[in-house]
C-alpha cells in the first residue's frame, strides 16, 4: 500500500476529507459510493463501489453472449475498469483502467458509434494510443438505471463497421445490466 504523508482529522460527525489529489488520482467524484473495509490490525481501507462489478459473473456471461451474436469483441466496463470481455483481446483489456475520455462519455450518458478516423472516437483504455490499436470501429452504450450511470457495454471490431442492429443489441444489453445493477442497490 502506498503512503501519501497526508494526515486528516475526523470531525465531530465522524467525517474525514479525502484529499483532492487522491480523489483526482483515484477518480472519486462527489456522490460516488465507497466501500469501507477493516482488518484485525486496525487498518481502514476505502474502495470505490461498483454495482456492475458485483454482477461480474452475469456481466461475463452477457459479454460472451453479446460477442457470439454480434460477432464483435464485447467489453463491459464500470466507471473505472473493464470488468468483462469476450471475443478476443482478454489480456489486453480485462481489469485495465478505462480512459478519461470513456469515463467522461459514460458520465455524459453518451451513446457513441465511431471509427478510429472519426473525431468522436473514444479510446477505451487509459494507456491506449488513439491513432493505433487492434480495433478500428467502436460502439459505446451507457449502462444506466434510476437516474444513475454505472458503466457501458462496448463493442469493438478490427474491420467491420457497426450497424443499427449492433446499436439495438448493445442498448438492450445495457438496459438489462442497468436493471440488474439497480436491483443490486435496493
Amino acid at each position: 500500500m502506498k503512503a501519501t504523508g497526508i494526515i486528516r482529522r475526523i470531525d465531530d460527525l465522524g467525517r474525514i476529507v479525502i484529499p483532492k489529489e487522491i480523489r483526482r488520482t483515484m477518480r472519486i467524484a462527489e456522490g460516488d459510493p465507497l466501500e469501507i473495509y477493516t482488518d484485525r490490525d486496525g487498518l481502514i481501507m476505502l474502495k470505490k463501489y461498483s454495482s456492475i462489478n458485483e454482477l461480474s459473473d452475469f456481466a461475463e456471461a452477457c459479454a460472451e453472449s453479446l460477442s457470439q451474436h454480434s460477432g464483435h469483441i464485447t467489453c463491459i466496463v464500470d466507471k473505472d475498469r473493464v470488468i468483462a470481455i469476450s471475443g478476443g483481446l482478454k489480456k489486453e483489456f480485462y481489469d485495465k483502467k478505462i480512459s478519461n475520455a470513456l469515463e467522461k462519455a459514460i458520465n455524459q450518458r453518451a451513446e457513441i458509434t465511431a471509427t478510429r478516423k472519426d473525431v468522436s472516437f473514444v479510446p477505451i483504455l487509459d494507456d491506449e494510443d488513439p491513432n493505433t490499436g487492434t480495433y478500428n470501429s467502436e460502439l459505446i452504450a451507457p449502462i444506466k438505471a434510476q437516474g444513475d450511470v454505472f458503466g457501458a457495454v462496448v463493442f469493438l471490431s478490427p474491420n467491420k463497421k457497426m450497424e443499427k442492429i449492433d446499436e439495438v443489441l448493445a442498448q438492450t444489453a445495457a438496459e438489462l445490466l442497468g436493471k440488474h445493477a439497480a436491483f443490486g442497490l435496493l
